[in-house]
Parts: structure tokens; sequence; C-alpha cells
């Protein structure tokens, strides 16, 4: 057992115990109310391990700061608490297995058979102590690992006295819809710059993310009665069919694409042959290469929509977030520093490009550095998901130990 294994194992499990599923369809802010759970228990954790000026924003964060005890830059230690509206989140019951044998993992609630050969990472975590869900839910590690590596971070950092800078800490909703940074959240962190623990294998410390739009499109035809539609209905349900088998598949999906490609995803449809309401994304690393596939989408909701005059069809495009490298590129300071502490600690860092977005991303765009930093969560977003408690333990020291370094600053 390493040190803080049993206590990032049960906060981790009370954590993903609390639903706190986002719901991109809803204006509410947090997205849902259930949130504000998990919200209202970590406030009461952050006061009881001695954190001052604990605050739950309207906006559904909670914000808190470790007072400093020595000289050095204000650092910012951010995780969300919402998980993906991806998958069923509801009932997650986390169960733990002691001393992974390096076989096939099974599930209590369902067939489903999590192994070395579907998650290659698996293998490398023989004797670890591996946290799956039930087989039905998510586990939602994604981001709870984080969440529960800084509250061990801050219990530790307050109890021992350790040397350290003004921590200012940020739990935010939302980050799976892309709404998790409040335009009021950089002024109120105040930070020179901060990490989101929102990462995944051992060492990774990320600095480059997708960019990021978001599309909607509306699919409106000619409803009648099915028995007197000839020559008068225009099924918006079949126009939509056309839109997704014109779009390119076999070279520029998520499950065909790899490395830095880019790609367009259809993540939601509904409708009726009446109108139909698609939510599609679409990702590069490169701005150039994100405008390209919006421009492409545009065109193929027009060459569809001429086909059929009695039809509309509206195409309408969104940012989310940005490739956080073309700021972070000016100035690698926090990177550099998060390299040191993963050194320090035996771990030789990994920075490649995340395939998606995180928090630090948007707060990047608007001001303040932040790159992302691993918990060892894997197969997130879906039942086979799975963390080993000692990457969250090796995350946890990294986490102290860049504190350390940034008060010798």
């Amino acid at each position: 057992m390493t040190q803080f294994d049993r206590e990032l194992e049960d906060r981790l499990v009370r954590y993903c115990s609390v639903d706190t599923q986002s719901d991109e369809g809803s204006a509410s802010q947090p997205s849902t109310e259930i949130q504000l759970n998990l919200t209202k228990m970590l406030a009461d954790e952050l006061r009881a391990a001695g954190a001052g000026d604990v605050t739950i924003t309207d906006y559904g964060a909670v914000l808190a700061t470790v007072p400093g005890t020595a000289e050095g830059p204000v650092i910012g230690l951010l995780a969300h608490m919402d998980t993906a509206p991806a998958y069923n989140a509801t009932g997650v019951k986390p169960r733990v297995i002691r001393g992974y044998n390096g076989g096939a993992i099974t599930y209590p609630d369902s067939v489903l058979v999590l192994t070395p050969e579907h998650s290659p990472y698996l293998a490398t975590k023989v004797g670890h102590d591996i946290i799956t869900a039930s087989g039905t839910t998510l586990l939602g590690a994604d981001d709870k690992a984080g969440v529960a590596v800084i509250m061990t971070a801050v219990r530790e950092l307050i109890a021992s006295g350790a040397p350290r800078p003004k921590l200012r800490i940020a739990f935010t909703p939302d980050e799976e819809i892309g709404r998790g940074v409040d335009p009021r959240l950089p002024a109120d962190l105040g930070v020179d710059f901060a990490y989101t623990f929102d990462g995944g294998a051992v060492g990774e410390v990320e600095y480059e993310t997708f960019s990021a739009d978001g599309a909607k499109v509306r699919v409106s035809g000619v409803s009648t009665h099915t028995g007197t539609a000839q020559g008068k209905m225009v099924n918006a349900l079949h126009l939509a069919a056309k839109i997704i088998d014109t779009l390119p598949q076999a070279t520029q999906t998520p499950e065909v694409t790899g490395g830095r490609d880019g790609f367009w995803h259809i993540h939601a449809m509904k409708g009726t042959a009446a109108e139909v309401d698609m939510s599609i994304i679409l990702r590069d690393f490169e701005l150039d290469g994100l405008a390209a596939r919006g421009e492409m989408l545009k065109q193929v909701c027009a060459a569809v929509a001429a086909t059929e005059p009695r039809a509309t069809v509206t195409c309408e495009i969104r940012p989310q977030y940005r490739n956080m490298r073309y700021w972070l590129e000016k100035d690698m300071t926090p990177v550099t520093l998060a390299h040191d502490a993963c050194r320090a600690e035996g771990i030789e860092p990994v920075s490649n490009p995340i395939r998606g977005g995180t928090d630090g991303s948007r707060l990047t765009e608007m001001g303040v550095p932040c790159p992302n930093v691993f918990t060892g969560m894997q197969d997130i977003h879906g039942p086979l998901e799975w963390i080993s408690v000692q990457d969250m333990a090796a995350a946890t020291r990294v986490c102290l130990r860049l504190v350390g370094l940034a008060a010798r600053a």
C-alpha cells in the first residue's frame, strides 16, 4: 500500500456514488440540480480540512483558498464534478478489486468483460487496486478522480504545513457539456496559472488540445397524413439521413481517426418526419482545419436542402474551446513546473496532444494558463471505465511536489 491509497479510494468511491451527470439540453446553471449535491459535500469537506474562503458560486462552482506559507505564484488546482451524458450515470456502484491479478475483470451487473487486450494499460497495473463500476453505468472517475486527488492534496498540505504558495481550488460543473468555465471564473480564481487534474495515464502533462466547435442542424420538412401524402409529404428524417450519409464517414469520424487527425461526430439526433434536430461536434488541432470542417458541414446541408426546395435546413456553428497550445507555447512556465514535479517523483512526463478538451482549454484562452495533469482514469465515458488507486496516489504526489517546487521558485 502506498501513501494516500486508502484516502483516495474512500474519496473516489464516495464521490462516484453521487449522481452528477450534466445535461446539454438544459438551459439552467449548473445544467442539472443534482450536481449541487456533490458541490455541498465538497464545500463541507474543504471547510473541515481547514481551507478558507470556501464559496459555492451562483454558477455552481466550489471555490476555496489554501493559504500560502511561502512566496511564489498563486496557483489554481481544478477538477470538474459532472459526469458525461454519453452513458448512464445513475445508480453508480463503485467496487474495488484489490491486488489486480492481470486477468479479465468481470462485472456483477452485466456480461461485460474488461481485459488487458481491450485496455493494454491495464496490463501494466498488476498488483494495483482497480476501481470500476458494476457494468451498467460509467464510473465517473472522469473527473471525480481529479476531485479526489486535489481534496487529498489539500488535506495533506494543510495538515502538514508544507511550504507552499497561495493556492486556489476550483471544482466546476458542466465541463462535459462545454460549459465548465463561466466567464466569471478567471477573475474569481485570481491565479497566475492553474492546472486541471483531468488526464489519463501516469506521467501525462498535456498542453495541447483539440480546437472545438459545436453545430446544431435543423431539418424542417412537410408533414401530412400518410394516406394522402403523395406529392405532399417531405420527410425530415429522410433528409437528415442524407446529410449524415453525405458527410465523409470512412475517413473523418472518431472511430476511424487517431493521432492528430480531426473529425466530425454526430452525437445526438431527435425528431419526427416533420422536423429533426441534430447535434454535431467538429474537432481539429488547427483552426484552419476546424474552419474547413465547418464549411464542409454547411455545404453538405446546403446541397441536401437544394434537392428539396419545400424543406428548410439550417446549420448553426458555435465555438466551444480552442487549442491551449496557442497560448501556452508563448510561456511554458507552468508546463515546465509540472514536468519537473513528475521527474522529482521518478515519473517521466509525457506531453501528447489531447484528443478532446478540458476546462483548461477555455481558461487558457481566457488568460489563465492551465495545462492538464494525469489522474489515471481509463476507458472513460462508458461502462468499462476504470482507474488504479495507485495511479491516483502518484498524481497526488506530483500535485504536492508541484506546489513545493513553486514555493521555492
